[in-house]
Parts: structure tokens; C-alpha cells; sequence
């Protein structure tokens, strides 16, 4: 048998005799689970930002609430997201009195971050849409606000759908780094079963593998939204 067959085999005992499965099946599950919450996050936060960038700032409230977005963005994208995880988890969560755990704290965290990147993604999506749509919105007597999150942005989603695949598709990767607070992810399963034999090629190619196939299917599934986007604007 040769050098990488015995490899093979080693990483099928582990997997599948030895139901190394179960981890990688719960690791496959907190990646996804980690990055699907973080963008739901991040999409919710990015929106309010980036509505708050475009406003008006005739009214002091509108100039303190920018600055403290600008803090915010410039904060989270100022510093490596494996250090918000770590002072996130073990120095804010104590002093906080937080109970969370390692996977809702990833969560939480990576939404916050992605937050400050999907703001950038909104407001140029915002900007992109022609202004005169927000002069028919009021001319018509919808206020700023309903303006905005009932002609702009919906608008303003369907100019920026790939840049969102792509933010998606980098959570994916960078979840990681979730072993720093605990947390169980892919990569945590496939070092379990590398560690249980002293054997890393074969798991790490397969983590490599469940990744690329990750990828693939939000890239299909992104483009899919695409057209689908694009049929129902043609039927209009």
C-alpha cells in the first residue's frame, strides 16, 4: 500500500470507525450556523449605518449618530477580527457579566464585525440608486425613513447581492479561527481526528475540500438570486 493509501485509511478508521463524523457533521454546522447569523447580523447593522451616513445632517442628532458610526466602522475594521474574538470573549463577556457561550459569542461577534463591512457595502449600493427616487418618495409624502427602507434600499440590495455573496463567502472562511474562544468549527473536528492519529494530510485535505464545495455552492446560489432578480425586473 502506498505512502498516501495508509494515510487514507488511517483517516477513514478515524472518521468513520471511530464516528469522527459526528464532530466534523457538528463542526460543518457551527461554521455554517456562525456565518449565516454573523451576515443576518451584519446586514441588519450595515443597513441602519449606512442609512445613517446618507442622511441629511442638518439636525445635531443626525452629526452625533454619524460619528459614532464612524467609530464604530473604523473600530471593526481597524482591527484583526481574531482579537475582537478575543477581547470579546474573555475580556468584555466577564466584564459584563455575559453569559453566553463560545458559539452565540462567535456569532455575535462576527455580526458585529461584518456589520462595519456591509455598511461600506449598503452606502455604496445606496449611493448607486438614482436620487431622484428618493425626490418621487417624498414628493409623494412618504417621510425620510419609509423613503428609504421602502423604495431605496430594496433598490439598493439588488445593486450589491454579489459584493453580500462575497462577504458571506469570507465569514465562511474565516470562522476558522473560532478555536481561539472554544468554539467547535470545521477545522477544530479535522484537528481532533489528525491529533487522534498523529495524521494531518488526508483530514486537512478534507477540510480543504468541504470548503471549496462551501464556496461553490453560495457562488451558484448568489448568481442563482441573480437571474432570478434580473427576470423579475424584466417582467415588470
Amino acid at each position: 500500500m502506498s505512502n498516501f493509501g495508509l494515510r487514507y485509511q488511517l483517516f477513514m478508521e478515524e472518521l468513520i470507525d471511530k464516528k469522527g463524523y459526528v464532530k466534523v457533521i457538528e463542526g460543518l454546522k457551527n461554521t455554517v450556523l456562525i456565518a449565516v447569523v454573523g451576515l443576518i447580523i451584519g446586514i441588519l447593522i450595515g443597513v441602519i449605518i449606512a442609512s445613517i451616513e446618507v442622511m441629511p445632517k442638518y439636525k445635531l442628532l443626525p452629526r452625533i449618530l454619524d460619528r459614532v458610526c464612524q467609530v464604530y466602522v473604523a473600530f471593526f475594521r481597524g482591527t484583526p477580527l481574531v482579537v475582537q474574538l478575543l477581547v470579546g470573549y474573555y475580556v468584555l463577556r466577564p466584564l459584563m457579566g455575559i453569559t453566553l457561550s463560545a458559539l452565540s459569542s462567535c456569532m455575535l461577534i462576527y455580526g458585529l464585525n461584518s456589520g462595519a463591512y456591509v455598511s461600506e457595502i449598503m452606502r455604496s449600493g445606496i449611493n448607486s440608486v438614482d436620487p431622484g427616487q428618493m425626490e418621487g418618495g417624498r414628493a409623494i409624502g412618504f417621510k425620510y425613513s419609509t423613503t428609504m427602507f421602502k423604495i431605496i434600499i430594496p433598490q439598493a440590495v439588488k445593486n450589491i447581492l454579489p459584493t453580500l455573496g462575497n462577504e458571506f463567502i469570507a465569514l465562511i472562511k474565516d470562522t476558522s479561527i473560532v478555536s481561539f474562544v472554544g468554539a467547535l468549527d470545521l477545522y477544530v473536528a479535522f484537528k481532533y481526528i489528525g491529533t487522534n492519529n498523529y495524521e494531518f494530510m488526508v483530514p486537512y485535505l478534507a477540510m480543504a475540500l468541504i470548503y471549496i464545495v462551501l464556496v461553490l455552492f453560495i457562488t451558484i446560489l448568489i448568481k442563482l438570486m441573480e437571474r432570478s432578480l434580473k427576470k423579475s425586473d424584466r417582467s415588470k
